[in-house]
């Protein structure tokens, strides 16, 4: 089953150029919590993607529940939402085929996520630690440098910024930013009312991201 998957990512990644239509998706999960969360944040990401890196990605994103064989038709995955989170078994272990296979998972703390989604990252991934990035991590320094990590782009508890990650033989699959709430910069101005700076700064982040999945 490992090899089928790994065979499927491995002609999709070989034959991907920014030249084709491709589509990344929200996670539909379970357990309570608002995963629909800010609605413009990844259609605003991707314009932002499409006019500043030469990316085609389709405008409008899908979603996408976790135990869908459908999950692998997308390079990268956004998660988000204020609150509680259940992974069932099976989705436990889609979620984990998906990400071994070649595919990325951003989760995106938009405060109140952050005790659930630890305790199910740990069901997918029991063997491997959610560790803080180093700065100096690749992820910060794509088209765009953020030298001190993540910009901060809503207070809530006066804590700064953090970005996670889960790495399996090598690879990062799964980052989680924290403390930051990037996708809250990524909605449209009159949600939050964030100035011009802080939303560039949210969206080239975002960038990175994108850039980063799709070149490694």
């Amino acid at each position: 089953m490992r090899y089928f998957l790994f065979v499927i990512f491995f002609s999709f990644f070989f034959n991907f150029g920014y030249s084709q239509t491709y589509r990344i998706a929200l996670l539909k999960y379970s357990g309570g919590g608002d995963w629909y969360a800010n609605p413009t944040s990844l259609p605003n990401l991707i314009k932002f993607c499409n006019e500043n890196l030469g990316t085609n990605i389709n405008p409008e994103p899908a979603s996408v529940e976790p135990g869908s064989p459908d999950i692998f038709n997308y390079p990268f995955i956004h998660l988000t939402g204020h609150g509680n989170i259940v992974f069932s078994d099976y989705e436990v272990k889609n979620l984990r085929n998906y990400l071994i296979a070649g595919g990325f998972l951003h989760v995106d703390d938009n405060y109140g996520l952050d005790e659930y989604i630890r305790r199910e990252l740990k069901k997918v991934f029991p063997e491997n630690e959610l560790i803080e990035l180093p700065f100096t991590h690749p992820i910060y320094h794509q088209k765009y440098d953020f030298p001190n990590g993540l910009p901060k782009i809503h207070e809530h508890d006066n804590s700064p910024p953090q970005g996670f990650g889960i790495i399996y033989q090598g690879r990062l699959v799964v980052f989680y930013s924290y403390e930051t709430d990037l996708g809250d910069g990524w909605e449209d101005e009159e949600v939050h009312n964030d100035s011009y700076e802080i939303r560039l700064k949210a969206l080239k982040m975002g960038a990175n991201l994108i850039n980063y999945v799709f070149e490694n």
